[in-house]
């Protein structure tokens, strides 16, 4: 019996990482990069990858059990692997503290701008936090692009349930290319 524990929580665990793996896959499509403006750069991926996190969350909240418990999961997992990049790139034991607890606040800071907008349908509060966090810009006309995505991306994770949000393959969001800023 305590066997039968251990495979369920493996498989749980499993199905975490592959979940945490497909949004780590859609937080590097190139166009992010090339036709929304993200900076290609070690910050510019924390935050693209924080945004498809939230993004995925914000989809969990909405669904009914053990929803709850698989967006704890990939918060966990999310946080181990900043965790362990951070230790990879050489900081310390107080040094990783120290700086996993500020992309902590980072991180949910975020979350509740980008929450805050989408629940309010706010296009423009959504290009202002996102110009200003993603893009490291003033001027949110600038990210109006890339809000339309995330308000696209946001859309079209509420139209999939657990399993399909479980499910192998990739995330279903839409493609960011097709979002492309004007040169």
């Amino acid at each position: 019996m305590i066997r039968n524990l251990f495979r369920r929580d493996d498989g749980r665990r499993r199905a975490i990482e592959a979940l945490h793996i497909r949004i780590n896959a859609a937080a590097r499509v190139p166009s992010l990069y090339l036709d929304l403006g993200v900076p290609d750069s070690v910050e510019g991926r924390f935050e693209i990858l924080c945004l498809h996190v939230i993004l995925t969350l914000r989809r969990l909240r909405q669904l009914p059990p053990p929803a709850e418990d698989i967006a704890q999961d990939l918060v966990d997992s999310v946080f181990a692997q900043l965790d362990s990049s951070l230790r990879e790139l050489g900081v310390g034991d107080l040094g990783v503290a120290k700086r996993m607890k500020k992309l902590a606040q980072a991180f949910y800071g975020r979350a509740g701008a980008y929450d805050a907008a989408l629940d309010a349908g706010d296009r423009a509060a959504l290009a202002a936090a996102l110009a200003r966090n993603v893009l490291g810009r003033d001027e949110a006309e600038a990210a109006l692009p890339l809000a339309a995505y995330v308000a696209a991306s946001a859309q079209a994770l509420s139209a999939q349930d657990l399993d399909r949000l479980m499910a192998e393959g990739p995330v279903l969001l839409p493609d960011p290319a097709g979002f492309r800023r004007a040169a």
